[in-house]
């Protein structure tokens, strides 16, 4: 009776091990070879950046390159084996240290180099058929080589670059001047080279890493620092925002050179609320986030690790899910937005992972087991969409708002990015008409149009429809598929295929977009039923 006695609170006090949690068993898949990038000359460059970009059009990838700096811009389908004569983007006269594509516009791609430069470059629809040398716009304001770039995750057309000058550049490049030699601000708050930029989710806080190992919070606009961490036991290298929770991550190294992660309180940024060291690598460590699924992911240069955790509000804040491994180190690491995921195979997140050994890019793609086919609403949330929340000018004047949501759901439309003849602001206007709507049934009087407008716009919706069903009969992705000669190798077929994969993208983009479009005109219609009944 006794042994009873004893042993009953001990059950009773027992914590069980695991958490509940959706995503405990989630798990890394590494792409097929033929699903890979084979034989793509990677970049043999030390600095320590990404050196990869991906949207779900391209996969850009700074390259080695004789005479000057060069990056790769691939479409994401063509897979397999690389042509060894495929062409560049060129235009740099040192190397190419870091590529970003435009988060509102998928044909747009920003780049930075050892010749103190940014260049602003447009990617054409169709497959490059020759080497591009000329920038679309050529960013002129540094004096050392720059090494960092970060596009505004809210605002269109706003571009921050980070140089060897110790200086934070905002450029405006909402204007028609190719060259701009004047920023918009000029953030002169580092002591030293800054190593890492991140933004919160509406872009009006941006933190910093320094090399003086301190971490920076910077209202941008203001150019003052409301925060600095200066902790000595955490040489910081990389520093993220983690969504809307308030708090940022850190990767870099303690005092005993182990490689080591710490969290911290953004109103706060005294002692880090946990720091734990991870291991005697010393290759540095990339941190990404998902604020949909609050997974956060540390990927380890050098190595071939990737570490993920999910992030709660309370204590212990990081809880520890699983570790992908892999024999081949990573150089660097591409991250496609979510909206260029395969939803259908449950895929929350998909890493494309640089091997210069292999000359290979590995697509990783991390899953969520489940066994239904259908689509899984708990595990994609409304996220963040392809159009920008605010105009330059109006972030420029104060303006702070959080980015527009969509929907993963196939068939729900707006989830790619536009195409360039088509305008950005209508469907502005329809995801923010379609809030009012949920939240009151009706929308404002102020959003109404008269029914004049609503004619008039319907009019020349039909003549936009005619234009463009007279340009499609006879051009595809720029390309007149009547003098188009018949494909007579194996790679003119591939083009060919790729042409045709792009054009029906291109045509259900559009067809999404006159649905949009259609329903916004049918629920104006509604409003000014309503509004003449109520009169």
């Amino acid at each position: 009776m006794s042994w009873g006695v004893v042993f009953l609170p001990l059950q009773m006090s027992w914590h069980p091990q695991y958490r509940s949690s959706k995503f405990r068993h989630v798990y890394g898949k590494a792409a097929s070879k033929e699903k890979c990038y084979d034989c793509v000359p990677i970049t043999r460059n030390v600095h320590d950046n990404h050196f990869c970009a991906v949207n779900p059009h391209f996969i850009a990838v700074v390259t080695e390159c004789a005479g000057g700096g060069a990056f790769l811009v691939i479409p994401i389908h063509q897979t397999g084996k690389l042509d060894p004569h495929y062409p560049k983007i060129c235009g740099h006269k040192g190397n190419v240290l870091d590529i970003k594509w435009n988060p509102f516009n998928d044909f747009v791609i920003a780049s930075c180099s050892e010749d103190a430069t940014v260049k602003i470059w447009d990617i054409p629809k169709h497959l490059l058929t020759r080497n591009i040398t000329s920038p679309k716009k050529e960013l002129l304001g540094h004096i050392r080589r720059v090494g960092l770039i970060e596009w505004h995750p809210t605002a269109n057309n706003i571009l921050f670059s980070s140089g060897y000058d110790y200086k934070i550049m905002i450029w405006n490049l909402d204007t028609k001047d190719a060259v701009i030699s004047n920023p918009v601000k000029i953030l002169d708050a580092h002591k030293d080279v800054v190593l890492s930029m991140s933004f919160n989710t509406d872009g009006s806080l941006l933190a910093t890493a320094c090399r003086d190992r301190k971490i920076r919070l910077i209202d941008p606009r203001a150019g003052t620092v409301l925060q600095e961490a200066s902790y000595k036991s955490h040489k910081v290298n990389k520093v993220l925002f983690l969504g809307n929770v308030k708090k940022l991550f850190s990767t870099g190294t303690s005092q005993w050179n182990n490689r080591q992660i710490a969290l911290w309180d953004q109103n706060d940024l005294s002692v880090p609320l946990l720091e734990e060291d991870l291991d005697g690598s010393s290759g540095l460590l990339f941190p990404f986030y998902d604020s949909d699924t609050h997974m956060l992911y540390v990927v380890g240069k050098g190595d071939g690790n990737i570490r993920y955790y999910e992030i709660s509000p309370e204590k212990p804040y990081l809880n520890y899910l699983m570790e992908y491994h892999s024999h081949l180190p990573q150089k660097g690491i591409g991250m496609m937005p979510k909206r260029g995921l395969e939803v259908s195979a449950c895929e929350i997140f998909r890493f494309y992972k640089l091997i210069p050994t292999k000359s290979l890019i590995e697509p990783i793609s991390m899953i969520v087991p489940r066994r239904s086919e259908s689509y899984q609403e708990d595990i994609y949330p409304l996220t963040t969409g392809a159009q920008p929340a605010l105009t330059a000018q109006e972030w420029l004047n104060g303006v702070n708002k959080g980015p527009l949501l969509v929907s993963l759901r196939p068939g729900s439309g707006g989830v790619n990015s536009l195409p360039q003849f088509l305008e950005p602001e209508p469907l502005m206007e329809t995801t923010d008409q379609s809030q009012h709507q949920s939240r009151g049934g009706r929308m404002p009087l102020e959003d109404m149009q008269k029914p004049s407008e609503v004619e008039d716009r319907r009019k020349h919706l039909k003549v936009e429809e005619k234009s463009l069903k007279n340009e499609q009969m006879c051009l595809s992705n720029g390309f007149d598929v009547f003098e188009c000669p018949s494909p007579k190798t194996e790679n003119e077929l591939l083009q060919m295929f790729y042409r045709q994969q792009e054009e029906i993208r291109r045509l259900r983009e559009l067809v999404n977009q006159r649905d949009v479009q259609i329903k916004q005109l049918e629920l104006e219609l509604r409003n000014l039923c309503t509004d003449t009944g109520s009169y």
